[in-house]
């Protein structure tokens, strides 16, 4: 899946930007205060797509 893509179903979700890290973004979800850090590649497997969004607490793309 692509970065942009899946940035793009977060911040539907209703999830935003926290912070840059070192190599990573951090997305918080404001309902229930998750975060996740999202990898800076351009290409980001499914497996840790959907993991990114159980950790948000929101459904998989």
């Amino acid at each position: 899946m692509k970065r942009s893509l899946l940035i793009h179903h977060l911040e539907e979700q209703g999830c935003f930007f926290s912070r840059e890290g070192a190599k990573h973004s951090i997305y918080k979800n404001p309902v229930n205060g998750k975060k996740s850090t999202i990898p800076r590649h351009t290409e980001i497997i499914n497996i840790l797509a959907q993991k990114i969004c159980k950790d948000l607490g929101i459904p998989s793309p």
